[in-house]
């Protein structure tokens, strides 16, 4: 079950975090959506000589979804492309988080239509934190 708070969802997820990023980017992948980058934050600081739980970030979109929204409003361009972070909390659990296309919509007055040029992409964050 989702949880949402000042416009962010979150997730709980039954794999690890690079599992839940890896099963995310198949899904992606497979409806042609492209990924901008992965982020591995742990191994950068790592790199730097810090040490830190797992966390990851994934930037994906489609210019189709997302060319309307940025149209209508300029500043949308500072939530897209869309991102998911996944990480490690001190109990051992696994979450993802995404900012709510509801909160995006509202935040950069866009029309309540364009909601699910974002929403599209939520089944796809649902189902890759699930056991199948």
């Amino acid at each position: 079950m989702a949880d949402s708070d000042n416009g962010i969802r979150r997730l709980a997820s039954d794999h690890s975090v690079a599992s839940t990023l890896d099963r995310l980017e198949a899904l992606l992948k497979e409806r042609n959506v492209t990924i901008f980058a992965r982020i591995d934050f742990a191994a950068d600081a790592a790199k730097a000589g810090l040490s830190m739980a797992p966390e990851q970030q994934l930037i994906f979109g489609a210019p189709k979804a997302g060319t309307p929204l940025m149209r209508a409003s300029a500043t949308t361009a500072l939530d897209l492309p869309l991102r998911a972070i996944c990480w490690r909390d001190g109990d051992g659990n696994t979450w993802l988080a995404y900012n709510d296309p509801a909160y995006i919509v509202k935040r950069h007055g866009l029309p309540t239509e364009l909601e699910k040029n974002l929403a599209a992409v939520i089944p796809l964050l649902e189902r890759a934190t699930k056991k199948e």
